[in-house]
């Protein structure tokens, strides 16, 4: 049976293209293995992270309903994080950049429910709940923290991707789920290890989501807080991985103070980081990340950003001085000799929109086949097509029902039937729909009355341009976006069940509280001749029985296993300053 999210109104109000994403939690297919690994983690986590981890982490986990002993419910998440003003939904491991940072926008936290397997138990580059639970959630307690937050997905999710995004997105994706999928042949892996390198080391022009992905690695996930010489952790990358939160500390790991450069630094998710960026407070992450949206096209528009809209080959929309905004999939521009840009094009289906709400009769079933319009000044005309009143228009034979010719000082000219024109709310111009129209620019026809009617832009120039709809109700949004590939769930095999039944035998003497010695030791025994290699289990019987041949066991295991022998030797040093506390 499927376990419900407690919903709260944060949730009820996401758009629909981000309800695609929200997957049910399911928790009854967390193993006794898999919650033996969440608390293992987190034991380790609590006890070094209430001393180098920023002070909101370990008072975070009680606020967010975090246990240290289970993996957390989505439903007691939801419930308690709605005291601190946000919510929780489970994903499927990776999404897309842009929709990850528009769930932050609406102070949403995406959790990928998955956990890694014991084998990845210091650090997974697949998302997990050890990460985006244990990780993002605590530190939200935070207000100033959370703010930056909500405000970095506000601007992320309007920055440009690039197709090669796209390609790495999904090549990411690929790679973490073989990765994390129990029994993948390493040749897989090898090859999809070998694609993420290509794409990575290929030769590029940085994308604004490249750069603000920096920028979110060195914050969100990998950021440190304070002095350089004692800086506390904050990222959720460092405060989810036992390795990296100690590894991190060292004097290898070189710090850096924090600033827009980290926006050009770029990032291995497969393996440490050498170097890590300091931030002095949360309030200066602020400072530097309205600093870079000055730079995004979202703030300069231009033809520069026009062009990345074009490249970026998605729905994307520009706004025009007058405040009119087009969203579709840009194709074209021309520009005149000062670079500034004097005609559009979108193919596919298109909408007008004006702050944020589609123009009534302007969306998709209108402009099914794409939009197209000049810009500027008309040739011989001082006064701007936007700023023409009534009169205004009469005098140069705009007239209603009236055909008109005009010329574009970039040499495109109009000539039509001029039926109708709409206005913004300053009384500017901003659309005007012409009958029988030809629009034509050096002998290329660009529009004809064969394609319909023709609605023309009013406006100087590009103001904005941003990644998505302006009207997200404008599109069919929640039926092609999803990634074609998904986490692996791989039955347990007859020896795979038998070991998760004696972690569950033992869960369940420890949380009843009467150490059944006779029983755990019974367990043991099972464990030793059947499940030999298994360190996990052994350390948890020894918790509870302290027993000699337990320990010898464990011993042993360091010696014939030197890849987990420092998570051995770290489990019962904890347990020694459990038993001295």
């Amino acid at each position: 049976m499927e376990q419900k999210i407690e919903s709260n109104e944060l949730i009820d109000r996401l758009p629909p293209h981000l309800k695609q994403y929200i997957k049910p939690q399911n928790y009854e297919q967390y193993t006794p293995i898999n919650q033996a690994v969440w608390r293992y983690v987190m034991r380790k986590n609590v006890d070094y992270l209430s001393k180098v981890a920023h002070e909101s982490y370990v008072e975070g986990l009680q606020k967010t309903g975090i246990s240290i002993d289970a993996i957390p419910s989505m439903y007691g998440m939801n419930r308690i994080l709605k005291e601190i003003g946000w919510a929780a939904v489970a994903v499927d491991g990776f999404i897309p950049p842009n929709a990850f940072m528009e769930f932050q926008a609406y102070k949403v936290l995406v959790i990928a429910s998955d956990i890694r397997q014991l084998e990845n138990i210091e650090y997974t580059p697949a998302p997990d709940i050890i990460h985006e639970g244990a990780g993002h959630a605590p530190i939200i307690s935070s207000p100033d923290y959370a703010e930056y937050l909500r405000r970095f997905g506000e601007i992320g999710a309007k920055a440009i991707t690039s197709a090669h995004d796209t390609e790495m997105y999904e090549a990411v994706r690929e790679l973490s789920i073989l990765k994390e999928a129990e029994g993948t042949p390493q040749d897989q892996i090898d090859a999809a290890e070998r694609k993420v390198e290509v794409l990575q080391n290929k030769e590029v022009e940085r994308s604004e989501i490249s750069l603000i992905r920096n920028l979110h690695w060195w914050t969100v996930e990998y950021g440190m807080v304070g002095t350089l010489e004692d800086p506390k952790i904050y990222g959720a990358g460092l405060l989810s991985s036992i390795g990296e939160s100690e590894w991190c500390m060292k004097d290898e790991v070189k710090k850096r103070p924090y600033s827009i450069d980290a926006a050009y630094q770029d990032f291995d998710i497969t393996k440490p980081q050498p170097q890590l960026y300091v931030t002095p407070d949360f309030a200066y992450l602020q400072e530097v990340l309205e600093e870079f949206a000055n730079t995004m096209a979202v703030r300069k528009g231009g033809w520069r950003g026009l062009k990345k809209l074009i490249g970026s080959k998605q729905l994307g929309t520009i706004e025009i001085s007058t405040g009119l905004q087009v969203s579709g999939t840009f194709t074209r521009m021309i520009q005149n000799e000062d670079n500034e840009v004097v005609y559009f094009e979108t193919e596919g289906p298109t909408a007008l929109a004006y702050r944020e709400k589609e123009v009534i009769g302007h969306g998709v079933s209108r402009h099914t086949h794409g939009f197209r319009s000049p810009l500027g000044k008309l040739k011989g005309i001082n006064l701007a097509i936007e700023n023409m009143g009534p009169r205004d228009l009469q005098a140069y034979n705009f007239y209603d029902g009236k055909p008109i010719a005009f010329e574009f000082e970039s040499g495109i000219t109009v000539k039509g039937m001029n039926v109708t024109g709409m206005r913004n709310l300053r009384g500017e111009l901003m659309l005007i729909q012409f009958t029988d129209c030809t629009v034509t620019y050096k002998g290329e026809v660009l529009f004809s009355p064969e394609d319909g009617d023709f609605d023309m832009a009013v406006g100087m120039d590009i103001v904005s341009a941003f990644a998505g709809a302006a009207d997200y109700l404008s599109f069919d949004l929640a039926t092609h976006q999803i990634s074609e590939t998904e986490t692996v769930r791989v039955e347990l095999s007859k020896d795979e069940q038998a070991l998760n039944s004696l972690y569950s035998r033992v869960r369940s003497i420890r949380e009843s509280g009467a150490k059944d010695i006779k029983a755990l030791l019974e367990i043991f025994e099972d464990l030793k001749v059947n499940h030999p290699s298994d360190w996990l289990l052994p350390l948890e019987i020894f918790e509870l029985t302290s027993n000699a041949s337990v320990l010898d066991h464990l011993m042993n295991l360091k010696q014939s296993r030197h890849e987990i022998a420092h998570l051995i030797q770290g489990g019962l040093e904890l347990l020694k300053k459990e038993t001295i506390q």
